[in-house]
């Protein structure tokens, strides 16, 4: 695998977290999967390990010029997911790979049927 794979990879994540907000499991982990050929658990521990650094500093710091951004919420948000990505790696450590696939699989199918059909 070259280094060009996993810039580009980054570079897409980027952009999609930019415009969106998502990133890490939305892409990230399903590239390192489907591209890279990473196992599930690897391609999730290598993704939260990419986002340790502040990442999405100047895409909150382009929002927050534009008053887009809410600091308390943000740092409550920060708390919950350094907590919960504990739990979570410690849950997805017990799963198989297949079983951790087809459960993320379900995941995104319930995020976009919301999605589309919510309000």
């Amino acid at each position: 695998m070259t280094s060009l794979l996993f810039i580009a990879i980054g570079l897409a994540a980027g952009v999609l977290a930019g415009m969106f907000g998502i990133g890490g499991g939305i892409l990230i982990v399903p590239a390192l999967i489907l591209v890279a050929k990473l196992t599930p658990q690897t391609a999730t521990g290598t993704s939260l390990a990419s986002l340790l650094l502040p990442v999405g500093a100047l895409g909150a710091w382009a929002y927050y010029k534009e008053g887009q951004v809410r600091i308390i919420p943000a740092l409550w948000v920060a708390l919950g997911l350094f907590v919960g990505a504990y739990f979570g790696a410690k849950i997805a450590q017990q799963m198989s790979a297949v079983m951790l696939k087809r459960a993320f699989s379900v995941f995104l199918v319930l995020v976009a049927v919301r999605m589309w059909f919510g309000k």
